[in-house]
């Protein structure tokens, strides 16, 4: 079963390299997944409707033997309801191998003809002993910087 955490960062505090900057956790069995995510205004363009986060994710193997992610898969829900899914073979062309007590961490994207949206997901992973399981990603919302957001 899988535990979420939602973390806050303070505001203005940039330092992606901390732990205790990401603002979503979720810890399935032995293994943690943070992200953090931020609006990419260079890549986006609010007069076409065009809009791009980037994420970044740590995933952290807090137990006693080695995992590797084997795939990944993501529900992305815009502002105006529509749902997309991806799946794939690792993430971002790799399948990282993380050992015992490691972290990985790697950067992507995502698009919106919206102005906002929420991702979910999971990664599967295979154990040492060839066995596979998923690792949920918690859930994380794709704002805009100076957008008030209220949860209903």
């Amino acid at each position: 079963m899988a535990q979420f955490i939602r973390l806050v960062r303070p505001i203005g505090d940039e330092n992606i390299e901390d732990m205790d900057d990401y603002s979503y956790k979720a810890i399935t069995g032995s293994v943690q997944v943070m992200v953090e995510t931020e609006y990419d205004p260079d890549r986006s363009s609010a007069e076409a409707g065009e809009h791009f986060w980037a994420y970044h994710i740590e995933i952290c193997n807090l137990g006693q033997s080695d995992i590797q992610l084997r795939s990944r898969y993501w529900r992305i829900v815009d502002g105006m309801g529509r749902v997309q899914e991806v799946r794939g073979r690792g993430v971002v062309g790799e399948e990282p191998l993380i050992e015992a007590g490691d972290c990985y961490t790697y950067s992507s994207g995502c698009p919106l003809n919206c102005d906002s949206g929420i991702m979910s997901g999971h990664f599967e992973m295979e154990a040492d002993d060839g066995s596979l399981f998923e690792v949920l990603v918690p859930s994380f919302s794709l704002d805009l910087p100076d957008r008030i957001v209220t949860l209903n």
